[in-house]
């Protein structure tokens, strides 16, 4: 079993900056990927930024505002918003790829307001 844990959310006004973090742990052999996605209501799941073995892929609309950092020893990614808006306000999810499945967190609330 892997689980996965974020951290981080909350509340805060537009222009402002959060740093979400999440860890993975378990029966873990190596992790090909971690990344944030996140929902916002009635809305569906989409990709904000991965890290993964083979780079890191960025949302078109966080490029330049947010930036994923990983730490394969811990298994434990952070993700630095800065320039936040109201349209990033949402659930962010963390997700690790273990082999071919993908251990999503619990998800922790990030709201912006204007």
């Amino acid at each position: 079993q892997v689980q996965v844990v974020e951290s981080g959310g909350g509340l805060v006004q537009a222009g402002g900056s959060l740093r979400l973090s999440c860890t993975a742990s378990g029966s873990i052999s190596s992790i090909n990927s971690m990344g944030w996605h996140r929902q916002a209501p009635g809305k569906q799941r989409e990709l904000v930024a991965v890290s993964g073995n083979g780079g890191t892929i960025y949302a078109d609309s966080v490029k330049g505002r947010f930036t994923i950092s990983r730490d394969s020893a811990k298994n434990t990614i952070h993700l630095q918003m800065n320039s936040l808006e109201p349209e990033d306000t949402a659930v962010y999810y963390c997700g690790a790829q273990v082999r071919a499945t993908r251990y999503w967190g619990q998800g922790t609330q990030v709201t912006v307001s204007s």
